[in-house]
């Protein structure tokens, strides 16, 4: 009983750990993407016209629509240089407010005395030892010309071959590590000056009106926009993260259900060893009328006893571990660089399921077979 009671507070609470973490991620990257993201079908970026900005801004639900060109860039800085990802997002992109819990220095202003400022990741900064302070010393994108010939016969061989723009950073956010060690938000005008974009975007991100449902406001962007565009929501935009967060947390319920198969392998030898004990008194009930059904129901009874027991003892300590790890948050991450400092953990519905399925499941496999042989005892053997 004592081990069914370990392994279901084991499987319930690494469960509800793996929900916790989920949560937690999708939270992170929630803040970085928007509500919902329309992209081109085909290609890497799409032509845009103030008539279907304002199209999409009179979608019943739509509150703001921001215009993003994002693309690949060197950063360089000093005498360092890495290859970052420029953001550059429209006026009306710091309105939808995303961002503003991610500052961590500065500011978020792309626009500061009437010239193009930018912000970076905290792991870019710390790459390139960026100043914010620094006045002196100016970021510098790099990025290919497009449909120029290489000419190498100059004094300067990248004048020709590259688009240079100085920019000044002015804020830093950290949110996770795949944003901060790679992204740099700039002013829509500077990117499409550097990236030679023009009119055409990468990407447009949508903010919702509050109390509306977003899956309807995606539902009648699509019918405006058409079959060349697509319209993402932010489980469709981290699909593969969430996807591999299932497939981790299925192993780790397939991995722990071992330790209540172990547990039942005492079942088993707990149930043969009563039905040899009781030999005498299965055949006592036999020849007073009792049928080899109603013999193998009492052992089947006795297993569900003994596994019932134990998990319920199990899910009553596992939500009490786990509802106090909420309130005080007593088992740490172990490390200081963490976004949180305990463990986060959820408890859901769905993992209790699963958990009395397993538990259910486990314990008929465990009594069946001691169940069927008290039923074939033998009474001329063992009424002497």
């Amino acid at each position: 009983m004592i081990e069914v009671a370990v392994g279901t507070i084991a499987l319930i609470l690494v469960l509800s750990v793996f929900n916790g973490l989920q949560e937690l991620i999708k939270g992170l990257h929630d803040t970085f993407n928007p509500e919902l993201k329309v992209e081109a079908v085909k290609g890497k970026s799409f032509a845009i016209d103030k008539g279907l900005l304002k199209r999409l801004e009179a979608v019943d639900g739509v509150n703001i629509v921001s215009e993003i060109i994002e693309d690949n860039a060197v950063l360089r800085y000093k005498d360092a240089q890495m290859v970052v990802k420029v953001k550059g997002v429209s006026n009306n992109y710091i309105e939808q407010t995303r961002m503003d819990s991610a500052i961590r220095k500065g500011e978020f202003t792309l626009i500061k005395n009437g010239r193009p400022r930018a912000v970076i990741g905290q792991g870019v900064q710390y790459t390139l030892a960026i100043g914010l302070r620094n006045d002196f010393d100016a970021m510098q994108l790099w990025y290919p010309k497009k449909g120029k010939k290489i000419i190498i016969n100059t004094s300067d061989p990248t004048k020709k071959l590259v688009n240079k723009r100085a920019i000044f950073p002015i804020g830093v956010f950290s949110l996770e590590q795949q944003y901060d060690a790679s992204y740099v938000f700039v002013p829509l005008s500077f990117a499409a000056s550097l990236l030679e974009y023009g009119n055409r975007r990468t990407s447009l991100e949508i903010q919702v009106k509050k109390g509306a449902s977003i899956q309807r406001v995606k539902g009648r962007l699509k019918k405006v926009l058409g079959e060349k565009f697509k319209v993402l929501d932010q489980d469709e935009q981290q699909a593969n993260l969430l996807k591999a967060i299932q497939v981790e947390k299925l192993f780790v319920y397939v991995t722990l259900s071992f330790i209540l198969l172990v547990a039942s392998i005492n079942i088993f030898f707990s149930l043969m060893m009563l039905m040899i004990d009781k030999k005498k008194d299965i055949a006592v009930l036999l020849s007073l009328g009792a049928t080899p059904k109603t013999i193998q129901r009492i052992f089947m009874m006795e297993g569900a006893i003994i596994a019932f027991s134990g998990a319920v003892i199990g899910l009553i300590l596992a939500v009490s571990l786990a509802l106090a790890q909420q309130k005080y948050g007593f088992i740490g991450m172990g490390t200081s660089t963490t976004v949180v400092e305990a463990y986060p953990i959820k408890l859901k519905a769905i993992d209790f399921i699963f958990t009395g399925f397993t538990v259910i499941l486990i314990t008929f496999l465990a009594a069946y077979y001691p169940s069927r042989k008290a039923s074939k005892i033998d009474l001329k053997d063992n009424l002497t």
